[in-house]
């Protein structure tokens, strides 16, 4: 079976200093420092499979990024840009963060205060009160439980955080009463 060659990197002397300093400094993620270490040793003529030996990566992950450094090369991008991650599929977010923060707050007010005659919210109420409000158009009451669970919010449980009930406080004893029981 035929081995595949290599992409070959040249890089230039600006590159080369860029993702060297990428390495070096300090505050630089380690995913970047990692994937500008194996662009540089291939730019020495390493091959794959020395790359991920030394730097205890898989010889998928070195193709992987010897590939896009070379087809991101008429770009004119920096190495930084270059050794970063592309953006990932999947659907935008529905609701903004404002809509959830204002779920939220609406959680943990009482349900009397907006004329609901209920002791505690639950998902479907909740889910209601924001189409009624007009916070979202529409929202599914299992998304409303699935984001109050996710911020560790209990709003049937508010009024037990929120009010704990009154303790009754010990009278103290009197200093006759603690002697003679010595």
């Amino acid at each position: 079976m035929p081995r595949l060659k290599a992409v070959a990197i040249d890089l230039s002397q600006t590159e080369r200093e860029q993702l060297q300093q990428l390495v070096k400094r300090h505050r630089t993620p380690q995913q970047l420092a990692k994937r500008a270490r194996i662009i540089l040793m291939a730019e020495e003529g390493q091959s794959n499979h020395e790359i991920a030996r030394q730097l205890h990566v898989t010889r998928d992950t070195v193709r992987l990024w010897r590939r896009r450094w070379a087809s991101d090369e008429s770009l004119n991008l920096s190495p930084e840009e270059r050794l970063s991650d592309l953006e990932r599929p999947g659907a935008p977010a529905k609701f903004s963060l404002e809509q959830v923060t204002q779920l939220y707050a609406l959680a943990c007010d009482p349900p009397e205060k907006y004329g609901r005659p209920i002791s505690h919210w639950s998902a479907k109420d909740l889910a209601e009160e924001m189409v009624e409000q007009e916070i979202v158009d529409s929202i599914s009451q299992r998304h409303v439980g699935r984001l109050l669970e996710e911020a560790e919010l209990k709003p049937h449980q508010t009024r037990y955080w929120l009010h704990p009930p009154q303790t009754h406080s010990l009278k103290p004893k009197s200093k006759i009463s603690a002697m003679s029981t010595l």
